[in-house]
Formats: structure tokens, sequence, C-alpha cells
């Protein structure tokens, strides 16, 4: 329950002013860094898909694809819909992280079946993969290499960009569990809001009450002050006859 202070009580439009807002505050999405990361990781599975799948007759294009935009626009769609839900957005999220598995497992399928090296901790290269997938999270960090790299190259980028992205997310996800406990969801901002103007107007009230009684006071002072300027008068006139 919100209380009201002495101060919020004298002036009721400032307590007005410090109730929180029932709905809360919509994300940029477009700076979080697993926002960006889906980006990259749709451009560049489209442009792998251009480049070393089948243009006909294989649905791996697409599934690729969708799997992809799925993982980018469901974070949007989420935050959007956060604004009133956290519950929908963290199953929005939870698509999101859904898409980007499958997709990894994917790319994972496409080293598998074209005998290509999956590189591990063993691959000299592995350590420089992991720290510029760690470090880079822009499109423009990516695309300069989209034509350039071996499909076995794109192929653990983007496993690697999948499993960065997925971490990140739980880590996102965690935080909107922790704000929901300490905050609750839209309800208890609903609650919390009606109560909070509900003692602005009993302070509203009572500041009123409190200047009324004043306004007494002073109209009971005022009349014992003229009562005594009649007796002073009225004693004036019989000295003068």
């Amino acid at each position: 329950m919100i209380e009201s202070s002495q101060e919020e009580r004298n002036n009721p439009i400032d307590a007005a002013a410090m109730i929180d807002t029932v709905l809360r505050k919509e994300k940029n999405w477009e700076s979080l860094h697993f926002y960006q990361k889906t980006v990259v990781l749709y451009q560049m599975t489209y442009i792998f898909s251009q480049r070393f799948l089948p243009k006909y007759g294989d649905r791996t294009v697409d599934q690729m694809v969708q799997a992809a935009r799925s993982g980018k626009q469901n974070i949007v769609e989420g935050m959007a819909d956060g604004v009133t839900s956290t519950e929908l957005e963290l199953k929005l999220l939870n698509v999101a992280r859904a898409s980007l598995k499958e997709l990894k497992e994917d790319y994972e399928d496409y080293i598998l079946t074209r005998k290509l090296q999956r590189w591990s901790k063993e691959h000299p290269r592995y350590g420089p993969l992991l720290d510029f997938c760690r470090q880079h999270n822009k499109q423009e960090n990516y695309e300069p290499y989209y034509y350039r790299w071996t499909d076995e190259e794109m192929a653990n980028v983007a496993i690697s960009l999948c499993h960065f992205t997925d971490k990140m997310m739980m880590s996102y996800a965690h935080y909107l569990e922790k704000d929901f406990i300490e905050n609750g969801g839209i309800r208890e901002r609903m609650t919390a809001a009606r109560l909070g103007y509900r003692n602005i107007q009993r302070a509203t009230i009572e500041a009123k009450d409190r200047e009324i009684l004043a306004l007494k006071t002073e109209i009971d002072s005022l009349k014992k002050e003229v009562n005594s300027l009649k007796k002073e008068i009225e004693s004036l006139k019989k000295e003068k006859r």
C-alpha cells in the first residue's frame, strides 16, 4: 500500500506526481546486444542460404531463414507486449530462444552432413572465433565477411552467435523474473495506482478539513475581537454622556 507522508498530505498535487505509472516503460530493443546479434544472424543466414544451399527443392532454406527471423521478431514483439505483461514478454522471449536453438541445430546438421569441421577447443581458430562473437554485436562488424567466409567458417560463426545470444537472453529472462517478483505485474501496479489515488483523495480532503478548521478558528477569533471593540465603543459613548 502507498502511504502518504505529512508533506504529501500538505501538497496533494506533488503526491499525485509520485505515483508510478501503470504501464511499464517500453525498452529500446535495438540497443540490446542480444537483439543486435539476432539481426546479424538473420542477415547472415539469408546470405548463407543463398550461397551454399540449393535454390529449389530444399525446405531447409526456408526453415533456417524463418527460424532466424523468428528469433529476431519475437524479441521485438515480446518487448512491445512487455509494456503490459511480463508473462507474455517471457513467453515470447522463450519462443525466440527456441527458434535460435532450431537454427543452431540446422547449422550443426549442415556441418555434419557435408563432412565439415565443427570447431572446438582444439581448433586453432576456436578462441579467436569466440572472442570475435563475444565482442561484436552489430551488422557492420560481420557484413564485410559474408561473401569471404567459406561455408564452414560461416556456419561456425553462426553457431557461436546462437550460443552467445541464448546465454544473453537467459540473463535477461532472469532479470525480468526478478523485476516481476520485486515489482509485480500490471495487476499489482494497477492496484498500487488505485490505492495511491485514494490516498491522494483522502489527503486532499484532510487538507481541506484542516483549512476549514483554521478558517473557523480565525472567524471565532475575529468575532471575539469585534465583540470586544463593540464593548469598547459602548464604553466610550457612556463616558461622553
